[in-house]
Order: structure tokens, then sequence, then C-alpha cells
């Protein structure tokens, strides 16, 4: 693989081939490994391109429900929201890999529900990229399709709009990972991906990267060196100490935002916080405190915005 990449940067640099040019490489056995793409790849116009599906949850799938604003987990994943885009008014933060030490974690789960959580923000375009593409899961979580993603236009199958799908109703983009490929780290290591992590901030304010768990494949670590950060998630009696520090030593940057710990139970995570939703939040059928019939839209005296940086980030 590196010296076919070798040499066809070579060709490349004494006018052989010419850039613009997409164009395919084989492996030994003549199967596409990659495609080579346009180095000025212009991304102008693609959201009005992109196809809009039904948000088709599974009733199973353990993703947030923006009509149930007042759930722990929801409020949970807007704190973690509101953390990282506090992070990116300090500093230039656009694109994020999610991942874990090992297996059953929920990062495929955090990471969408993080990208749900962003794209509930007005004007806030989202970018969900499955990049798992040894167990990919998140198109499963969307009911969409598997392919095409983005494997298929790494090995130019399908251009870049086909392999992304708008989720009706909010602001998140879904790349779900496209078809199986054996050579899963080779085509992460094509300089197409690094390009395309370049542009993608151009037109999405928060690209969310799923990826495989960090003691298991190098993918993760190698996708963190093209983000701007990296989110580790650990789960509650299951994930040790061990597997975190050899985990946090195994990237290549040390570039951790920080951690999400999931599998937290609910009467240990949220015994004071019951209280507050209990006082805060109405019962079915009743309106809070400052609302009557006659005026509906009041506001209560004290009510603040949904986002807050006090408690820990948590599933």
């Amino acid at each position: 693989m590196s010296r076919v990449h070798d040499a066809l940067r070579r060709a490349e640099q004494s006018g052989l081939l010419s850039p613009p040019m997409a164009r395919q490489h084989h492996d030994g056995g003549g199967a596409p490994v990659g495609s080579m793409i346009d180095t000025g790849l212009n991304l102008t116009g693609l959201l009005e391109q992109i196809e809009e599906v039904p948000y088709r949850a599974a009733a199973d799938s353990l993703l947030i429900d923006n009509s149930r604003p007042h759930e722990a987990p929801m409020e949970e994943f807007r704190t973690l929201r509101t953390r990282l885009n506090h992070m990116k008014s300090l500093q230039p933060i656009h694109s994020i890999v999610v991942t874990s030490p090992s297996p059953a974690e929920g990062k495929s789960l955090s990471a969408a529900n993080l990208a749900l959580a962003e794209s509930h923000l007005a004007g806030n375009p989202t970018l969900l990229g499955d990049f798992d593409f040894r167990r990919p899961i998140v198109h499963t979580l969307f009911g969409i399709d598997r392919s095409p993603g983005i494997t298929d236009f790494l090995l130019g199958k399908a251009p870049l709009h086909k392999c992304i799908k708008k989720i009706a109703g909010t602001t998140l983009y879904v790349m779900p990972a496209g078809e199986a490929v054996i050579n899963p780290l080779e085509l992460l290591n094509l300089r197409e991906v690094k390009q395309l992590m370049d542009r993608l901030p151009s037109i999405f304010n928060w690209i969310i990267l799923d990826s495989p768990p960090l003691l298991f494949a190098a993918d993760a670590s190698l996708l963190s060196t093209m983000c701007h950060g990296t989110l580790l998630v650990v789960r509650i009696g299951h994930t040790t100490i061990d597997s975190v520090t050899r985990a946090m030593q195994s990237l290549c940057n040390n570039n951790v935002l920080g951690i999400v710990v999931n599998g937290a139970r609910r009467g240990e995570l949220y015994s004071k916080y019951t209280y507050y939703h209990s006082y805060y939040t109405p019962k079915e059928g009743e309106l809070p405190e400052g609302q009557n019939s006659e005026n509906p839209e009041a506001v209560p005296v004290g009510a603040g915005p949904a986002d807050s940086p006090e408690r820990p980030p948590a599933e």
C-alpha cells in the first residue's frame, strides 16, 4: 500500500498524473483500494444536495428524545453539549472522535446522543460520521441504509452528497459507514480522509466521529490526529483503571477533551436531580407556576436556559 501511494505521489509531482482527475489504484489482487480525490475538493452547495430522511429511531435505541426534554439523559447530554460549546468559544474545536478503551462501553450511543443534542440548537449543523468500519451501528440507530457511506466515497463509488443523510426536523446530518471493507485502517490512512476532515468544518459547526475501541484497533488513534479533540467513554462496573491508562497512552495526540461516564445507576446518580426535576417540572396535564390557560406562554419567574454547566457529564 505505501509503495503504491508513494509511486502515485511521485508521478503526480512529476506531472504524469493530473491531480483533479479522480482515479483508483488497486492492491495485488486487483481489487480497488481507494480513490484519489481532487485536492481542491469544493463543498459549496453540498448541504442543498443531501437527501432528507424522516427520524426513524428504533424504540429500544436509547436515543434522546427532544419531545421529552426533562428526562435525565437529555439533561446530561445538554450539559455535555454546553461544556463542549464553551470550550469551542475558547479554542477552535470543530471535530471530535468519540471512542472507548474496550467494546460495549457505550461509545456509539454517546456519539449519537451528543450529535442529536448539538443538532437541537438552531443554526448548528452537525455531522455524525460512523468511522467504525469494523462494527458500524449508527445506521441501525437511525434506521437508515448502511451504504452508500464514507467507505463508498473513499473508494470512488459514490459522490459525497449521496453518502450523507439529513435527519428531518433537526440540523443533524448522518454519514453511515458504507460497504464493508477488509482494510479499514489502510483506508483511513488515505490522505483524502485528512483533506475531508480539514474541509468539513467549513459547512458543519460540529463533526462527531464514532470510532472503534482504542485497545482493539489503531483506527481511533489515527483519527484523533486528524480531529481537534477526543472524548473517551467509560462504563461503570466494566471499564478498569488499567484499560483507561493504556487507552490514553495509545493515543498519538494528547487532545482528550474529557471522559463520559456511562452506565451509572439512576438512583445513585440522580437522587438530587430527581428532586430538582420533580420541583421544577409540571406533572402531566398541569401548567407550570406562573402560567394559566389564558396566558399559556408566560414563563415562570426564575426559569433559566436548559443547559447548565453544574452537573458532571454522564449518560
